[in-house]
């Protein structure tokens, strides 16, 4: 392992990068090589592994066991680069003009990357308040794999005192973001030739009345922004993102599936709106449909569910987050992460941070700056000093 800093950084980045790990893939060989890495120090992690056998997360504690430490968390699976064009193999690192190119350099490999290259700080520190890495999987999908990891963060005696979400914020100090719940619609219909139309049920009209509605109370949620929100989009979204239905231009189609969410800016809204949107079409849609063959009706099943996150703008890991970035600003935003789980489901108040920005996330030759992975380690080696402090 090279000696200096940003060598340690950029040879572990491409390390984690050269592992293909979209979210519909196993991250075990990633896992692996982190353990690997961690075991040459000394360090051992709980791996939690989940019920396929086929993804883990790692939980990791350089210090005290017996004493409430702070979290380093990070995600190890990376969206697809299917349909893009990118000018390099993705999962192939390449440094040009200070920049490191790679699927998953931004998000978050970068962050991970950092983490691990200080592990040899934080050993020779002697930390008096420990320092926990939480390395998760499948937060692409839906913040999926870092649940059954809190759940067990959840059980244990000594529980964090907060928590620093690395995802790319250009080093930002996070503080809320909205929270999201997709819904699924399946209408079924009746298929007729489409010379008898009326004797059918169409699928697809009543998916479209729903559609309509969904669009009819995007545009309501948008008039009611708040002022001098902290957000960039200072209103709850929703929006029809997924259609498919129909088989052929002559027959009446019997079923179409409508995908829709919401990103709510308080903590339960996004599901209060998607379920006021499913009692709607319950109430105004199914009834016709079922009044023209019993059979027709619609079918609900929610596919991603996460709260929004809103730490006091006082809160002691703010706060400290603040000192350890050298800034006094925070800031709100709409894209989701992990943080909002860590405080509703082990109660460990968490904070957004990370290098990199959000515009290169899930793109085409994705990077981030050398510069921010070094500003990155700046932070953490402030963190080792906090922690090392009796």
């Amino acid at each position: 392992m090279p000696n200096s800093r940003p060598d340690r950084i950029r040879k572990l980045l491409a390390d984690l990068v050269g592992f293909d790990t979209v979210s519909d893939r196993t991250n075990l060989p990633l896992i692996a090589h982190i353990e690997s890495y961690l075991a040459a120090l000394g360090v051992k992690g709980e791996r939690i592994t989940d019920e396929t056998g086929q993804k883990a997360s790692l939980w990791v504690t350089i210090g005290p066991e017996d004493h409430p430490g702070l979290v380093l968390s990070g995600h190890t699976d990376v969206v697809p680069v299917v349909g893009q064009d990118w000018s390099h193999d993705p999962f192939k690192l390449v440094e040009r003009d200070g920049k490191l190119y790679g699927r998953g350099t931004t998000d978050m490999k970068g962050f991970v990357a950092v983490c691990l290259a200080m592990v040899p700080e934080m050993l020779e520190a002697k930390l008096k308040t420990p320092i926990h890495l939480a390395i998760s999987y499948d937060e692409e999908i839906g913040c999926v794999g870092v649940r059954p990891m809190l759940r067990e963060v959840a059980k244990k005696k000594v529980k964090p005192l907060g928590a620093f979400i690395g995802e790319p914020t250009e080093m930002k100090v996070i503080i809320g973001h909205k929270g999201k719940h997709g819904v699924r619609a399946t209408f079924r219909g009746l298929a007729r030739h489409s010379s008898i139309a009326p004797d059918g049920v169409n699928a697809i009209e009543y998916a479209a009345e729903l559609i309509v509605e969904i669009r009819r109370r995007a545009v309501k949620l948008a008039s009611e922004a708040e002022r001098g929100s902290l957000y960039d989009v200072p209103h709850s979204t929703l929006l029809t993102s997924i259609v498919h239905g129909g088989a052929a231009l002559n027959i009446v189609p019997d079923t179409c599936t409508v995908d829709f969410e919401c990103r709510g800016i308080g903590i339960t809204e996004s599901r209060e709106v998607t379920d006021a949107i499913v009692a709607w079409a319950k109430a105004e849609l199914e009834p016709t449909m079922k009044a023209r063959h019993p059979e027709c009706g619609i079918d609900f099943e929610e596919i991603l569910d996460y709260p929004a996150l809103d730490t006091a703008a006082d809160a002691a890991i703010v706060t400290l987050a603040k000192s350890l970035a050298g800034r006094n600003d925070h800031a709100k935003v709409a894209f989701g992460t992990e943080a909002s789980l860590f405080a509703s489901m082990a109660g460990v108040p968490s904070v957004v941070i990370g290098p990199g920005g959000i515009a290169q996330a899930h793109t085409p030759d994705e990077f981030v700056e050398m510069a921010e992975l070094e500003k990155c380690a700046g932070f953490v080696e402030k963190l080792i000093a906090h922690c090392a402090k009796a």
